[in-house]
Order: structure tokens, then C-alpha cells, then sequence
């Protein structure tokens, strides 16, 4: 359903677009302090102060309104993908890279873990998350496909699957770092250690 409209696709006047925005920023909240599990939607009405019937005007279920919530959250945590752009040279735009994904975890690690949960059990939402990371990987991958022609990653290393493997590779790690509770005064120490592993598999000069 486009951002905007109810859910039988109509556009919704200014007043509903500003209540629809009320109803996910509170679905937010309340997905990250009680779980998806136990939420109900009685508890994101009483939290965005809306009635309990309105939900309905803009979101079909509790699902739904995850989703959407979802695919927010993963349109900013995937802007971390190696974009080509004049500037630093490859090895420092791995680094920013890395940095800007560990930071934009930090500021969801409580969504990153709900999310976490549902990929278990909802099939809709494992698709979602699949498009989100093929379209990371796929732009890294160009990047790295790039670096290739220009002479500065070996020619015999497939860039899709080292883009995959290096994004598994950070997300993992920062997931069990975050979210699992790892000791946060080594976070310094474990960015230059997945810099490292990652300019040194793609080869690049440092």
C-alpha cells in the first residue's frame, strides 16, 4: 500500500496523512518495549491517542503496520551501501560505509532486535527484508565491479557474492555486538578489525 493512502488506496487528506504518521511512530514504540508478539493494537491506539477503530482507516492489521515500520527502518540502515562518489578512495568509503551502518544500528538496536524475531515466523516480512538487502548487496556489488575495471580489486573475485558475504559479515557482527549485549567499550577496536577484514578481501590498496 503507498505511504499516503487507506487501505483501500485512496489518497488521505492532510489531517489523515498526519494521523497515519502518529499511528507508526507510535506502533514503533510500542513494538520495541513490548515485542510484535505481544503487542496488540489496543496498545498502539492508546499510545498514539487515537480511537481504537481508526486503525483500521489506515493499516488492515497489526501486521501491516509493521511492515511499514519495517521497511522504513531498512531504507535508512541499507543507505550504508559503498555508492560511488568523488572523494576519499576506495579503502576510506569502506570505512565510512562501515561506520555510518554501525551507527544507524546503534540508533535502531532495539527495532534491529524485534526484527530479528519476527524473520522467524513471518514469511511476508522475510521477503521484505530480502528486497532491502539484494538492493544493498546489488549497489555494493557495482561498486566493487567498478573497482575492478579500474584495476584496484582482483579480476577473479565474483562482486556479488564478496558484497553479500562482506554485508553478512558486518551485519552479523554488529548484531551480536548491539543487540546481544558485547562489551561496547571494544566497538572502536571491532570497526577497524571489520575495515580490515574487509579492505584486505577486496584486495584494495590501503
Amino acid at each position: 500500500m503507498p505511504s499516503g493512502d487507506d487501505p483501500g488506496g485512496r489518497p488521505l487528506t492532510e489531517r489523515g496523512a498526519r494521523t497515519r504518521e502518529r499511528l507508526l511512530a507510535a506502533a514503533r514504540e510500542v513494538f520495541e518495549e513490548r515485542g510484535f508478539p505481544e503487542t496488540r493494537v489496543a496498545h498502539i491506539t492508546r499510545h498514539a491517542g487515537v480511537a481504537y477503530g481508526s486503525f483500521y482507516t489506515y493499516f488492515p492489521t497489526k501486521e501491516a503496520v509493521f511492515l511499514e515500520v519495517a521497511d522504513r527502518l531498512f531504507e535508512e540502515m541499507t543507505d550504508h551501501a559503498l555508492v560511488p562518489s568523488p572523494g576519499p578512495g576506495p579503502a576510506d568509503r569502506v570505512r565510512r560505509a562501515n561506520r555510518a551502518y554501525y551507527e544507524a544500528y546503534l540508533r535502531n538496536a532495539r527495532m534491529m532486535a524485534i526484527i530479528e524475531q519476527v524473520a522467524t515466523f513471518n514469511e511476508e516480512f522475510q521477503e521484505l527484508r530480502r528486497k532491502h538487502r539484494a538492493s544493498s548487496v546489488g549497489r555494493s556489488a557495482r561498486v566493487i565491479a567498478r573497482w575492478q575495471r579500474e584495476g584496484l580489486v582482483p579480476p577473479d573475485l565474483d562482486a556479488e557474492t564478496a558484497a553479500g558475504a562482506l554485508a553478512t559479515m558486518v551485519d552479523h557482527s554488529l548484531y551480536l555486538w548491539i543487540v546481544q549485549g558485547s562489551d561496547p567499550q571494544g566497538a572502536e577496536r571491532l570497526l577497524e578489525t571489520l575495515d580490515t577484514l574487509s579492505v584486505r578481501a577486496l584486495g584494495l590498496p590501503d
